[in-house]
């Protein structure tokens, strides 16, 4: 679906990355992580053209791109509701900017509340519904862009360990029942085994992949299986030994 062939990025003389390369698989749940300030957001702005890349390509389904704001949604850390508007509101913008049915757009929006738990909080406004709710709205607006791929910048990272939880089943919802494909950042390493079919592991800048894991075991599953145990270990390994050498 989405190829990501030597792209750089400089800020004035420091190199984020150059010659980076990535591939997203349809229908895949991809994870990246990675060390704090290695880039990871940096690329994600890149891709989605807030930022301009200096060098490299992007090919989209095998077409070339100068980036994928027409075909991706980014949902970031922070939840970006309007303080303003409700939270059906809130979830109806994309449709109100992209000029679509808002009959139809609001009975979709309807239906994605009822399946992510924000029944009867629709005209609720964000400051009146906890952090865990907040997001859940913030998943329901980036399914309303209805883009087959959904960038995820640490989108549970705010959240309490148990809220974090029970919101993890919720964006495998998005591979399994919305049939979406899915690259994420985070930093939780239990989290990315839990959803991920594949693992890009990090290097510091300039960022590289150090390392990629397939994970074929069926979800949802369970942190005592050995092979999760054994990737896992792996990972702490090179990020600390990364942490240790960074200069």
């Amino acid at each position: 679906m989405l190829q990501v062939s030597s792209v750089t990025k400089y800020f004035n003389d420091q190199k984020i990355f150059s010659g980076f390369n990535l591939k997203v698989d349809q229908g895949q749940f991809h994870v990246i992580i990675g060390p704090s300030g290695c880039g990871k957001t940096t690329l994600f702005d890149a891709l989605t053209g807030v930022i301009e890349l200096d060098e490299g390509t992007l090919s989209w389904k095998q077409k070339l791109v100068f980036n994928l704001t027409h075909h991706a949604a980014y949902m970031q850390q922070k939840d970006m509701l309007l303080p303003w508007f409700s939270l059906l509101d809130n979830a109806l913008l994309p449709s109100k900017t992209g000029g679509q049915n808002m009959v139809n757009a609001k009975k979709q929006a309807l239906k994605l509340f009822n399946r992510l738990g924000l029944s009867e909080y629709e005209s609720h406004m964000p400051n009146q519904v906890s952090g865990g709710m907040r997001q859940r709205c913030a998943l329901v607006r980036t399914l309303m862009f209805n883009r087959d791929l959904i960038l995820l910048d640490e989108p549970l990272s705010a959240l309490d360990t148990i809220t974090r939880r029970s919101l993890q089943s919720l964006l495998l919802l998005l591979q399994t029942e919305f049939k979406k494909t899915i690259l994420m950042i985070t930093h939780d390493i239990e989290e990315a085994l839990l959803l991920a079919d594949e693992i890009y592991l990090l290097s510091p800048q300039p960022m590289t992949i150090s390392r990629h894991f397939i994970l074929d075991q069926p979800k949802p599953r369970k942190f005592n299986d050995p092979v999760l145990l054994k990737i896992k270990a792996d990972v702490l390994d090179k990020l600390e030994g990364d942490l240790i050498h960074e200069p």
